[in-house]
């Protein structure tokens, strides 16, 4: 079956053409580890996660890269901010790579609880500035930079398709129309942007800093995703991917650097999962409505819940998060594990839901067309195997052959209300056992009767 995926480079769905036949090299722009990934962070990586899969299932090989930016995001994502590493650093006391590792490693425990597959290559821009230099020696020898006191930065008027990706001409892009940016005045233009940082002015006192022929300092944000991907993947390499938010600014500057280096596309194919809004608001620090996945967790929430909520909406769409939203999905998802209980081996073969559930992945990714392909297979009886058939159809879209319980800490109190209504049913005492089942929500946590047993689930707050 032939897929067909929204290309952002040219805002069409079109056929995918790998470089090499049924060879996929994809490069999805990893975390800024300097604090926890958010949920808007978390569902860019279901949907990658998601592109992985679908490509895989229909028998492409798949090389998998991704960074890990622990340098150079600065914050505002422009030239102006603080790098958020020292940002993190100075947050909780710590060296700015202690930060980074601390976080690394809780990224990627996300990405275990949520079911995602591991990048087969993840490189730091760390571990990577000597590639990093030599890519901008290289724009450098070529005339696309230009150098003050402060910095190396690339001169976007020496591009004649700078914003292609973006559709925005060079004359058109503004910077600091935000009241929180300040524009840095010793650009040519304010859309050029830092290769390399000076240990000067605001970052005279940089930690993380590293010679070269330029002087001592520190890498720019975007330069180092063209040096990973280059590094691990090649260059022209098929599929890039990100959020909407990098659009603009972050992969139109990898575009202008990595083209003007090597006179070559950076990739075949553009891919962007939209925003995770919040009770119908943008998600962000100043709003005060951020969410963990630990602290969805603490509420009862699954994180394969969320990944469900999430599969529910297609990647190209703004999907409004709420508390009483993810609890209609983990219901749903729990309901549909319910019905899978008694069947594991059944044998099964294509029919026309199967081919419907193929048909949505194949087209852009459509996960909600894909998940009411499960749902009207589960219902129809008529269809032999049906049951062993969606466990598959699960698998393909990441969810485990068992939805695992999730681990609450459950007070002393509520422990001895289920001992005495366990008791309670034992006698057939059934008034008592809804009474103490009334107790136990009045205190926040639902009681399942399931053929193993009294399960807990916390209620939403």
């Amino acid at each position: 079956m032939q897929i067909q995926l929204y290309n952002t480079l040219h805002r069409t769905i079109e056929p995918l053409k790998p470089i090499k036949y049924k060879e996929i090299k994809l490069y999805t722009c990893g975390p800024t580890v300097y604090h926890f990934a958010h949920i808007g962070n978390l569902r860019t990586y279901i949907f990658e996660d998601i592109l992985r899969r679908t490509l895989e299932y229909f028998d492409y090989s798949v090389n998998h890269a991704m960074n890990i930016t622990d340098v150079g995001h600065l914050v505002g994502d422009g030239d102006e901010g603080e790098d958020k590493m020292e940002v993190g650093a100075r947050r909780e006391g710590v060296h700015p790579l202690e930060i980074a590792k601390k976080y690394e490693t809780k990224f990627f425990e996300d990405m275990t609880a949520l079911s995602n597959l591991q990048p087969h290559k993840v490189l730091r821009a760390t571990d990577s500035i000597a590639e990093q230099i030599e890519i901008i020696k290289i724009l450098e020898e070529k005339g696309f930079t230009y150098q003050d006191e402060a910095a190396i930065y690339f001169d976007t008027s020496k591009l004649k398709d700078y914003g292609k990706l973006s559709g925005q001409k060079l004359e058109d892009k503004l910077v600091g129309s935000r009241g929180d940016v300040v524009v840095d005045s010793s650009k040519k233009h304010p859309a050029d942007f830092a290769l390399w940082f000076f240990l000067t002015g605001r970052y005279k006192n940089h930690i993380l800093q590293w010679p070269s022929p330029w002087g001592v300092g520190f890498p720019g944000w975007h330069i180092e995703c063209s040096a990973i991907s280059r590094k691990l993947l090649g260059q022209p390499f098929d599929i890039h991917c990100g959020g909407v938010d990098h659009i603009g600014t972050h992969h139109t500057n990898e575009i202008a650097q990595s083209e003007a280096a090597f006179d070559t596309p950076l990739c075949n194919f553009w891919m962007h999962g939209e925003f995770l809004n919040v009770d119908s608001k943008r998600m962000g620090k100043s709003e005060g409505n951020l969410f963990t996945l630990d602290q969805l967790k603490e509420k009862g929430i699954h994180p394969l819940a969320f990944r469900y909520f999430c599969l529910n909406a297609h990647y190209r769409t703004q999907l409004n998060f709420t508390l009483e939203a993810v609890a209609g999905a983990a219901s749903a998802l729990e309901r549909l594990y319910r019905q899978l209980e008694d069947e594991h081996t059944e044998e099964y073969t294509k029919n026309q839901y199967t081919e419907k559930f193929d048909a949505a992945l194949a087209t852009d990714l459509n996960t909600p067309q894909a998940i009411a392909a499960v749902w009207e297979l589960l219902s129809d009886t008529t269809i032999p195997g049906r049951k062993a058939q969606v466990r598959h159809m699960l698998k393909i879209l990441g969810f485990p052959d068992e939805l695992p319980v999730l681990d609450t800490n459950i007070p002393i109190e509520i422990s001895e209300k289920l001992k005495t209504r366990q008791m309670a049913k034992e006698n057939k005492d059934f008034a008592l056992a809804d009474t103490l089942r009334s107790e136990v929500q009045a205190l926040g946590f639902e009681i399942l009767d399931t053929k193993d047993g009294q399960k807990l689930k916390k209620l939403y707050e």
